[in-house]
């Protein structure tokens, strides 16, 4: 199978915001510890290769074994060589879906995480758009 690129616009303006500089417990409370306030470029954190890299939204139920849920913004970069068991944004039948994909010794395929659903048999008529890095979610 050839895995091809679609081609989006660079990310180039950097996004500052004040960042609480310490970490918060996630558990007991904990003393606080000379706290600063410092700017923060979050696509610096979500983003390794700008000029490679998108964001779709999520529609649907089919990745929720996989913490991926409807409304999800997902950060996709189309520069990382899909690999076994990563999470991917694929076309098939001229149709755009998130599946994770799986190479072993019978094939390629790209399947769903959400139990009841199938999962697809890579073909000709299949390719790979980009390797999901991040997701980012509003509570």
């Amino acid at each position: 199978m050839e895995i091809n690129k679609i081609l989006f616009c660079a990310i180039t303006e950097p996004c500052p915001i004040p960042f609480f500089n310490m970490k918060v417990q996630a558990g007991s409370p904990a003393a606080i510890d000379n706290p600063t306030f410092i700017k923060l470029d979050i696509s610096k954190h979500l983003i390794k290769n700008p000029s490679t890299t998108f964001f779709v939204q999520v529609t649907g139920e089919s990745m929720v074994d996989a913490g991926i849920y409807e409304n999800d913004l997902l950060v996709v970069d189309k520069f990382i060589e899909p690999i076994n068991n990563n999470i991917v944004i694929a076309v098939i039948n001229s149709k755009f879906t998130i599946r994770r994909l799986k190479i072993d010794n019978t094939g390629i395929f790209l399947v769903t995480e959400n139990t009841p659903l199938s999962s697809t048999v890579v073909d000709e008529d299949c390719y790979i758009c980009g390797v999901v890095t991040s997701i980012v979610r509003q509570l």
